[in-house]
């Protein structure tokens, strides 16, 4: 059974880093603390109070703690996986802005309604306002054309106690010439109105609509006055069609109220003004206000239909003079449509095409932004799954599963890397068999370089005439030249050398056969009366023998047409060697020899001259029935045999092929040195000559030296 521990463990609770295990201490000593806080609190001791401190300070590290615990989550976790990356990529980039945006228009939206409603209700306050001004100046003119003919005014002058609730008040000087149907117009207007006035204003604790007009007549000054109260008739008949409509008034700094309680000013339609007792008001945070409301909320005509409460301020002129001027605030609660009716009420019937429009608009807004939400999934996925492939299929490779393909779907760019990614690991999988294949053809190729090395002769047998020497380098691992000494007892040596067409394993197995044969052939020579059958010539008389009656030795051209027949009937046509075969006598110290196709060995003598070795016939191999020519010649104390492939004359640089003149140069210069001496200087003259670059062919060189 795992430990709780490893349990916890296994599935991922117990922090594993220092951040995570100091945020688990902190918090477990805060709920301890917690927990014992609360049972003190229970015991009923004073004692818990004292860790609330404590409890508060450890829970605001916890808090922080954890939240760098959230944030590397976040960032390790949860933004490790490219689809999230990408989601919350798109949320940045597109859905926060757009809910930036709708939240935006949403309140300029909720603004420019609450503002439009405020605008209905403070533009028919100032139309009335404006009425009263325009009758008011009316009414002004006309006292100055009485006082002017010098009539006397009259109560019964146009503009005068037309309108319900309208009062007028008239003073030329100091002398009343209208009075006033109430006590608020007893008195001429504040000092501080000095022309033309028009506005709110506040008397005797009550709000009037007032406007005031001056202007000197016959020498003396025409005031006159004209006085509306704000009554709740005017308001229901601005609420009528938008909402309701809340008025509060107030000041930061009261004055005490008259000793003249405020009246209700009646018209003849019964309106009462808007009272103001400063006594019954409200505070809200130092400011008194009383509040009146007409009107109510309309019902929603749909889901959509929000009701929209804003407010404004109105500016209230103090008309006694006491104190400074104060502000009305103006609150209105009306409904988006019945704003919207406000607004195209102009337009007509062609309000519902407008509104047609507005929707159309707007869903067509919400189509695309779909469209968008949808496309941008189908892409995020697109790309994800890509990765996913991608990433899952590095864990194949990682595996050594070369043969694992991703299933191509798309004609994208992510499409063409999944395309470049199967191509990769199938080219790994390609160069990996070829690697195995060739590691096999390696591995065949050193053994055929074992096997060819014991073909060629490891001790070479010395006889007491003729000192020997033989060099082979393959320009690869298996070479095609072929050189052998073949000791004939009891003082007699058959010499070969050779050269297959080709390199490589195919000219390294015709090289074995040649070998096979000419030993064969050589070591085990058939019969006198054979011969002229197998190699259909005439027979040759010349006979090596010795005076205790040795076999006698296969003559060189009989030798090499027959090596000839062979070749011919077991290789391909294309197949065929250079050969140089040669029987030395010892006793005799003669050379007898045949020379079919390979370059022409020289026999360099003490005194330097040179003699090519060059009597023969063509190669071998290449065509049936052939005879060879053969020739002999003495060697002297002193003479060297000198026989070399095309791999040493052949090399070029940039001053040409190395060349049979300049080796023969080199051997003669050095013909009194050690054989094995000889072969180093040649072969290292080569190297020079041929540079950084690769051998392009086998090297091969055999030495013989008279003694």
């Amino acid at each position: 059974m795992p430990s709780l521990r490893n349990r916890i463990n296994l599935r991922r609770w117990y922090p594993r880093s220092l951040l995570g295990r100091l945020a688990a201490y902190i918090l477990a000593i805060d709920l301890f603390l917690y927990l014992l806080q609360w049972i003190l609190r229970l015991a009923g001791s004073k004692a818990g109070a004292s860790l609330q401190g404590w409890t508060g300070f450890l829970t605001f590290i916890a808090a922080i703690l954890f939240f760098l615990l959230f944030v590397r989550w976040l960032r390790n976790d949860l933004m490790w996986r490219l689809r999230n990356r990408l989601i919350v990529t798109y949320v940045f980039m597109a859905v926060v802005p757009i809910l930036l945006l709708v939240v935006m228009a949403g309140i300029a939206g909720y603004i420019f309604a609450g503002q439009f409603a405020t605008f209905i209700v403070t533009s028919d306050i100032k139309s009335e306002l404006k009425s009263l001004e325009a009758s008011n100046n009316t009414l002004a003119n006309a006292l100055a054309s009485q006082i002017q003919r010098g009539e006397r005014p009259t109560s019964t002058l146009p503009g005068r106690n037309q309108q319900s609730g309208r009062d007028v008040a008239a003073w030329y000087g100091d002398k009343p010439v209208l009075r006033a149907a109430t006590q608020q117009l007893e008195t001429p207007p504040p000092d501080f109105i000095k022309s033309g006035f028009s506005n709110l204003v506040r008397d005797h604790g009550q709000l009037y609509l007032r406007a005031v007009a001056r202007m000197p007549v016959s020498g003396a000054q025409l005031t006159v006055i004209s006085s509306e109260p704000l009554g709740v008739s005017l308001l229901q008949k601005i609420a009528a069609d938008l909402g309701e409509i809340s008025l509060y008034v107030g000041d930061l700094n009261l004055a005490e109220p008259e000793a003249k309680p405020p009246q209700k000013t009646g018209g003849a339609s019964g309106d009462s003004s808007i009272n103001v007792d400063v006594n019954s008001g409200v505070k809200i945070g130092g400011l008194q206000v009383a509040p009146t409301s007409v009107g109510k909320v309309p019902p929603a005509t749909g889901r959509l239909d929000r009701q929209v409460h804003f407010f404004t301020t109105v500016s209230v002129v103090n008309w006694e003079g006491t104190e400074r001027d104060s502000t009305a605030i103006l609150v209105v609660d009306t409904r988006s449509s019945r704003l919207y009716d406000q607004l195209f009420s102009t337009l007509g019937k062609f309000a519902s095409g407008w509104a047609i429009l507005l929707d159309a608009i707007a869903l067509g807004f919400i189509i695309i932004e779909l469209l968008a939400l949808l496309i941008g999934v189908r892409l995020t996925r697109t790309i994800t799954r890509s990765v996913a492939q991608l990433y899952v299929a590095t864990q194949h490779i990682n595996r050594g599963d070369f043969s694992h393909r991703i299933l191509v779907k798309s004609k994208d760019q992510l499409a063409a890397l999944e395309g470049s990614f199967n191509s990769m690991t199938e080219s790994i999988q390609r160069l990996l068999a070829e690697q195995k294949e060739k590691q096999r053809m390696e591995n065949e190729l050193a053994i055929a370089q074992e096997v060819q090395a014991q073909l060629f002769p490891k001790r070479i047998s010395q006889l007491e005439s003729l000192e020997l020497h033989g060099f082979c380098r393959p320009a690869r691992t298996v070479s095609g030249d072929y050189y052998d000494f073949l000791p004939q007892p009891p003082d007699r040596l058959t010499i070969a050398v050779g050269d297959v067409s080709g390199k490589g394993i195919s000219a390294a197995l015709l090289m074995a056969t040649l070998h096979a044969a000419l030993r064969a052939y050589a070591l085990e020579p058939l019969p006198l009366a054979a011969m002229p059958v197998a190699v259909g010539a005439q027979v040759n008389s010349m006979r090596f023998s010795d005076a205790n009656g040795h076999g006698m030795l296969v003559p060189p051209a009989t030798l090499v047409s027959l090596l000839n027949r062979r070749l011919f009937e077991s290789t391909p046509t294309e197949k065929y060697a250079t050969l140089f075969v040669g029987n030395y006598d010892g006793p005799a110290r003669l050379l007898t020899y045949t020379n079919a196709g390979h370059l022409p060995p020289v026999l360099i003598g003490r005194d330097g001259s040179v003699r090519r070795l060059d009597c023969g016939g063509t190669v071998v191999g290449l065509f049936d029935g052939l005879s060879f020519e053969e020739s002999s010649v003495e060697l002297h104390d002193g003479d060297l045999f000198l026989a070399f492939s095309d791999g040493i004359t052949e090399p070029e640089n940039d001053f040409g092929e190395f060349g049979e003149e300049r080796l023969i140069s080199l051997v003669r210069d050095h013909r009194h040195q050690p054989l094995a001496r000889i072969t180093e200087t040649v072969t290292a003259a080569v190297d020079d000559w041929i540079g950084g670059r690769e051998q392009p062919d086998d090297l091969t060189l055999v030495l013989a030296r008279a003694r």
